[in-house]
């Protein structure tokens, strides 16, 4: 017989072909517990959410299945689940990470950084405030993952020229006092204890440089729409559910989530810095990096003019406390979608280098090379295009939900609820959210959870916003483990983090955010979407009982 330390070391190494595999035998009964269909739609989203979770296919993969069961299994016909994976909101997506790839193409991203950290200052709290202030700028229009992957080298090159090289650091931090040696003088272990002690306090700012910038990238991302991918899913979701609903676009987000995101980038910062950072002797080197840029080039220049042109055009198209531009055109033709692809399609033909006027007059000018700001195969690089596929597919997963009534039936079984106070409802909401999100993917918590949370309001007879918007805020809040978010993995994966730091550090910074967001919620919050009356557009779905609701619904349907 086989010892069972073997067989179980065997089980886990085929783990992934066994999730495969057993999933959905083991969610069969389902169907059969569960009125017909939406026990289907139940048994497509369990599945999907467990394929997520473990990601037993990549979850690109996964993001395709509602395509290959809802149509074969009944629920949808495929003429309506594949439109849901190209939506607008994909659009504005796809233009905020082409503008991204434009800028990371001229390193325009460096001078930024190099620019904030020339004015912080060399002192380790400062100099880590400087980190996360730009990762968090950067996150906002780059992707989490992008801003991680960008600043982690800049972090490491500035902490390399303040320590010196990181191994002999690593060296200096072992406890070198050997006891045999009894003619070592006095004065040489005391000096290798100064030594250490001093490489120790290094290593701790060398970590709380490296936690902060993927918690700052985190943090950054849910200021603006298009800063991460959870914030587009409720706009998205807020379409496909209440269609009357305009109160969400870029501006009128911003306008909400970035003083979240200062005050919680604050209280995330005096935290980290009390945990690490030290008083270390520093040799500033910010200055000669900030140097061998060089001036800016006339392409830096140019992406920057586009840079503005785009976060402003987005802002002013309809903000909701005055009027946008937008009005200029016909009513609801214009959204933020069409914004971003006219300003990224200028970068495709704007020359890179300023066009000489001497060519033309002179014939023995030499020419300029033509060259755009950006280059499609550039383009095609740079676009996690599985991030595009995932978003869909829980556009789809919604629409199911949605069209098979099981949001509805969900929405039934949530009755005991209705007890809470909205307030700590809130709270609750939010910390599930934040801790189911640290072992699933971001997208995947809010693409599973938002269709439960929308029902759950309509049945408590709560402003949906009021629990949509603090569950997709807290869905970025992944803190705790290197799995829980892309850049807490590549943070981690630089070799110089342990688990133990990242759960210590993170489980403050998730206490951290759930309070802010609640405060953001009850105050300014509050005021801005009307949040404490039940507005017009969530009533269709709120008839007296459920089964008028579905009626109601089919014939929405219907006439949809």
């Amino acid at each position: 017989a086989m010892d069972p330390q073997k067989f179980s070391r065997k089980l886990w190494s085929a783990r992934k072909q066994l999730i495969l595999m057993l999933a959905p035998l083991l969610l069969l009964p389902l169907l059969f517990v569960v009125p017909p269909k939406e026990g289907k739609c139940l048994y497509v989203v369990l599945l999907m959410a467990v394929y997520w979770c473990t990601e037993a296919l990549p979850l690109a993969v996964t993001a395709m299945l509602p395509v290959c069961l809802f149509p074969t299994m009944g629920i949808l016909p495929s003429k309506k689940v594949c439109p849901q994976y190209f939506l607008e909101t994909n659009f504005l997506f796809l233009s905020g990470l082409v503008m991204a790839s434009a800028i990371e193409e001229w390193g325009l991203h460096r001078r930024i950084a190099l620019k904030v950290l020339k004015i912080v200052g060399v002192k380790p709290a400062w100099l880590i405030l400087g980190m996360m202030i730009t990762s968090s700028f950067l996150s906002m229009w780059l992707s989490n993952t992008a801003t991680t992957a960008m600043m982690l080298p800049i972090a490491n090159a500035i902490l390399e020229s303040l320590f010196g090289n990181l191994e002999t650091l690593k060296e200096n931090c072992k406890d070198k006092s050997d006891p045999e040696g009894g003619w070592g003088e006095v004065h040489v272990v005391c000096n290798l204890k100064e030594v250490r002690k001093e490489a120790e306090y290094q290593m701790k700012v060398w970590k709380g440089f490296l936690i902060s910038i993927p918690y700052a990238a985190s943090i950054g991302g849910t200021a603006t729409l298009t800063g991460t991918a959870p914030n587009l899913i409720l706009v998205g979701q807020l379409k496909s559910y209440f269609p009357e609903c305009d109160l969400i676009n870029f501006g009128s987000w911003f306008v909400f989530a970035f003083p979240l995101m200062l005050l919680f980038l604050i209280l995330g910062w005096i935290w980290i810095a009390f945990l690490y950072a030290a008083e270390a002797k520093a040799k500033a080197v910010i200055d000669e990096d900030y140097k061998k840029l060089g001036p800016i080039k006339f392409a830096e220049g140019s992406i920057t003019f586009f840079f503005i042109m785009f976060a402003i055009l987005l802002f002013t198209r309809d903000p909701k406390f005055v009027t946008g531009w937008s009005v200029f055109f016909t009513k609801g033709y214009v959204s933020d979608a069409v914004t971003g692809v006219i300003i990224i399609s200028i970068l495709f033909f704007f020359p890179s280098q300023c066009p000489s006027l001497r060519w033309w007059f002179d014939s023995r000018a030499s020419n300029t090379p033509y060259v755009p700001l950006l280059s499609w195969r550039k383009a095609q690089e740079c676009v996690p295009w599985n991030i595009i596929l995932l978003l869909g597919g829980g556009f789809a997963m919604a629409k199911g939900c949605e069209e098979s009534g099981l949001a509805v039936w969900i929405g039934n079984h949530l009755q005991p609820l209705a007890q809470v106070p909205p307030a700590v409802a809130v709270i609750l909401i939010t910390a599930f959210i934040a801790c189911f999100t640290e072992f699933a993917s971001n997208t995947a918590t809010i693409i599973i959870f938002l269709p439960v949370i929308a029902e759950l309001a309509i049945r408590v007879n709560v402003n949906p916003l009021y629990f949509m918007i603090p569950a997709t805020t807290g869905c970025s809040y992944a803190f705790m483990l290197p799995v829980s978010t892309p850049p807490n993995s590549i943070a981690f994966a630089s070799g110089h983090l342990m688990v133990k730091d990242m759960v210590k550090t993170g489980f403050v910074m998730n206490i951290l955010g759930i309070l802010c967001v609640s405060l953001a919620m009850n105050t300014w919050g509050l005021h801005m979407f009307s949040l404490h009356t039940y507005p017009d557009w969530a009533r269709p779905l709120n008839a007296s009982s459920a089964t008028v609701a579905t009626h109601a619904m089919a014939t929405m349907n219907m006439t949809g």
